[in-house]
């Protein structure tokens, strides 16, 4: 899998949609974080390749939405691994997650 060059958040292009409330930003990327523990943990154990593409669409969308463009890219270039690769690409996507989360942390 290549490698990004997306930013890890892009703090401004949440800022378009939260009119720099950070009441909104913070619940927004709360929201996100939840919704990607959710989709890894459906790629820890996916029923079937459309589990796999529909957790890794989901949560591209979902990181997309809030300016986490790095993490989008890494469910993008996964989304249509086969099924031998889901371990390693998982992988992939959780610890760019946990980067994004730490960044997440610091924003403000």
């Amino acid at each position: 899998m290549k490698s990004t060059n997306a930013p890890l958040f892009d703090a401004a292009h949440l800022a378009r949609y939260t009119g720099g409330d950070a009441a909104l930003r913070d619940e927004l990327l709360g929201l996100m974080c939840d919704q990607a523990r959710r989709c890894l943990a459906i790629m820890e154990a996916p029923a079937d390749p459309a589990s796999w593409r529909a957790a890794c669409h989901t949560l591209k969308g979902a990181a997309r939405g809030v300016g986490a463009f790095a993490l989008a890219d890494v469910c993008d270039a996964v989304e249509g691994e086969a099924e031998t690769a889901w371990p390693g690409a998982r992988l992939a996507v959780e610890r760019c997650f946990r980067e994004t989360e730490l960044v997440f942390a610091a924003a403000d």
